[in-house]
């Protein structure tokens, strides 16, 4: 039966590679490269980056592969992410049953880690429910964007015995802080919703391009650094073309 490996591979810095990745890598006979576009070709180089450093399996060759473009969200936003997965699901039934032998071996190489707001996961249970091809999978854990923005801010993540709520930008504009949340993580916000909260005396660390030589932090009280922020994250975003960052809320002590 083919097996595929789900290989996190941190957040952006190829020294985030645990041994673990490493050796997936090397089992796998195809690795699998997503492009997605001319302006987003810098994650591709990262991937190539990581293979050419880590991947000392002569016998395994990569396969570069177009991603669709999301269309823009609906008012309704799920129905637009299920049409995007399914036509993903599509290009991934054909990777696996023309690219990887009977009793191979594969592997898609994830960002951060892959249990944590990445999609490969789903995905891949759409390829199986349709029942066209069969394999095995195997998930091998990464450092995640989380992890990364503690770390560069060389902070906890938690305050004692508070919990954390890890969040998305669109669930925080909609439903503001969590009362019982100590420390909020936010991801995915591409509208800057932080601008969205009265409280303006949260405190903010907020990371982009984490663990790269792009990577820029700025951290302090939410009413004197939001503007900041926000013009530092549009410079950067028309700059490369993209940007991926993460922040983390909470109430000064």
């Amino acid at each position: 039966m083919r097996k595929l490996l789900v290989i996190g591979i941190g957040a952006g810095n190829p020294d985030h590679m645990t041994v673990q990745a490493i050796d997936a890598l090397n089992r796998a006979d195809v690795l699998f490269i997503p492009d997605k576009g001319a302006v987003k070709n810098d994650l591709a180089d990262l991937r190539r980056q990581i293979c050419d450093r880590f991947v000392t399996n002569r016998h395994s060759r990569r396969v570069e592969f177009d991603v669709p473009v999301r269309a823009e969200p609906a008012p309704s936003y799920r129905p637009t992410v299920d049409d995007w997965h399914e036509a993903i699901a599509a290009i991934y039934e054909g990777l696996i049953r023309d690219e990887i032998a009977g009793d191979g071996c594969g592997a898609f190489l994830i960002w951060g880690d892959p249990s944590l707001y990445d999609s490969a996961l789903r995905i891949l249970e759409r390829v199986r429910l349709r029942d066209n091809v069969t394999f095995e999978l195997e998930v091998i854990p990464g450092i995640t964007a989380i992890q990364a923005l503690a770390a560069s801010h060389k902070m906890a993540l938690n305050r004692i015995g508070d919990s954390i709520l890890v969040t998305t930008g669109r669930r925080l504009t909609q439903e503001g802080l969590a009362d019982n949340a100590g420390s909020t993580v936010v991801m995915l916000d591409g509208k800057c919703a932080f601008n969205t909260l009265a409280d303006k005396n949260l405190i903010i660390h907020w990371g982009a391009y984490l663990g790269t030589a792009d990577e820029i932090i700025i951290s302090g009280r939410l009413g004197d650094v939001g503007a900041e922020i926000e013009k530092t994250r549009e410079e950067s975003r028309l700059r490369k073309g993209w940007i991926m960052d993460t922040y983390l809320l909470r109430k000064p002590e």
